[in-house]
């Protein structure tokens, strides 16, 4: 962990230190979260696609036999994406008939024989796709294209990405906290029942033999998380070590509602062991979870502060980590506009990228652009040692919404999937900039 002296009195000083319980509205304004909230809706309203709704060409129309919500509105990225749509669930915006049918969707396109593709990467059997076309229902397991024919080239990983088979668990939990249909567990989705299907998506993203986190190689490198896919990161793996945690405590808490007392140990007692392994494994000098052990292994603020907001980092560690976030919003190098890079500027791998091994330029898209998706989170981790700078950093993500807001009709494209100044965007009508920092000020609320 690179401990220091200063690090290990801080330390020290902090366990006896309570961590405030913040509230949305200490970080707030009641008025900004109305204009939240409406545009989540809106965003989400324009990401629907309707039964028998036609795409743009050449994606065709939409005949899955209800309803699909993609990762944004207009012509952004014609199929449905289980990440984004799972990241999304908690704004509460996604109706119980809509869920299910997205849920046995996903189920449904599950791999049911491993198999390699042409472009020589592997089909893991229980792997959940990284998008489902909408026309043909065809799953593309790997990032970077619609074909399924020439789906899985090296570029995007010689597995499918890491994350979506917690996301495929974390829609089924939340599906059934929201209506209680315990009963869809049993269902065979083409013959295999929907509790085992989650069983072995759980077990799909590797470890070494004697750990628990997710761990991958360069001769079998599969995405860590679909936001950074193009990102080459080996080793143990944090961000979705992250993923694998929550996933754990949902399938303990899913195997409650069906009365399996020894399952729901086992995933409680693997949820224990990796909230201990990622702070012993990841932690840098300044409190940081890096990204990996690896290559581009550098600290990770999108990681760090979701491990903050679902208790992985507790007491002096959260502390820690949430003051060098603050240090560096205050000093102008962690946002923009309220939207926050995956990488603290500074804290690049060098001047000519933010991560060691990237396929897109410096400061763009997800090598050093800035992301309004991770701003809940950080925000949430902020406030745990500064509620007024959490509270600036909210404002200033609202001021950046308000602006681009697409419901003013005419050229204006917001909230966008990313951006950096002075001039270069991407991805107009983006539903995770706005649901995910939504869903944890919503939370926040109801914590109160």
């Amino acid at each position: 962990m690179g401990l220091t002296i200063k690090k290990i009195v801080w330390l020290f000083i902090c366990q006896a230190v309570i961590i405030p319980l913040c509230t949305a509205q200490d970080i707030i304004k009641p008025n900004d979260f109305m204009f939240l909230e409406g545009l989540t809706k809106a965003v989400l309203d324009s990401s629907r696609i309707q039964p028998g709704q036609q795409l743009v060409a050449p994606f065709g129309a939409n005949n899955t036999g209800g309803v699909l919500i993609r990762p944004g509105g207009r012509a952004t990225y014609p199929s449905f994406w289980i990440r984004d749509y799972a990241m999304t669930l908690s704004s509460g915006f996604v109706a119980n008939e809509e869920q299910k049918h997205m849920l046995l969707l996903t189920a449904s396109t599950q791999c049911n024989q491993s198999w390699i593709t042409k472009g020589g990467s592997l089909v893991p059997l229980g792997a959940i796709a990284d998008h489902i076309r909408v026309d043909d229902r065809k799953p593309i397991y790997f990032p970077g294209t619609y074909d399924y024919e020439e789906q899985g080239v090296e570029e995007f990983g010689m597995t499918p990405p890491y994350c979506d088979q917690f996301y495929f668990i974390e829609m089924a939990d939340y599906y059934l906290r929201t209506t209680n249909d315990d009963k869809i567990l049993e269902e065979k989705i083409k013959g295999t029942r929907l509790i085992d299907r989650l069983e072995m998506a759980f077990k799909v993203p590797p470890s070494r033999a004697q750990s628990a986190l997710v761990y991958t190689t360069d001769n079998f490198r599969g995405v860590d998380f679909g936001f950074r896919d193009a990102i080459r990161i080996t080793g143990d793996l944090s961000y979705p070590s992250i993923l694998k945690y929550r996933a754990a405590l949902q399938l303990a808490a899913i195997f409650d509602r069906l009365k399996d007392q020894e399952k729901g140990k086992i995933y409680r007692h693997i949820a224990q062991r990796l909230k201990e392994e990622i702070p012993r494994t990841f932690l840098n000098r300044d409190g940081m979870l890096r990204a990996a052990n690896g290559k581009s292994g550098q600290p990770d603020v999108w990681g760090t502060a979701l491990a903050i907001y679902l208790g992985i980092l507790e007491d002096g560690a959260a502390l820690w980590a949430a003051q060098h976030l603050a240090n560096a919003y205050q000093n102008g190098k962690l946002a923009y506009k309220g939207s926050v890079r995956h990488i603290i500027a500074g804290e690049d791998f060098s001047e000519e990228t933010a991560w060691e091994d990237a396929i897109v330029p410096h400061n763009q898209y997800q090598n050093g652009a800035y992301w309004g998706t991770a701003t809940g989170w950080v925000a949430f981790a902020i406030a745990q040692v500064d509620e007024s700078l959490a509270s600036q950093l909210v404002s200033e993500y609202i001021d950046g919404l308000r602006e681009s807001d697409f419901r003013k009709g005419g050229e204006f494209s917001g909230p966008y999937e990313c951006y950096y100044p002075p001039q270069y965007t991407r991805g107009p009508v983006y539903l995770t900039t706005v649901s995910c920092p939504y869903s944890v000020l919503k939370s926040m609320l109801q914590k109160k």
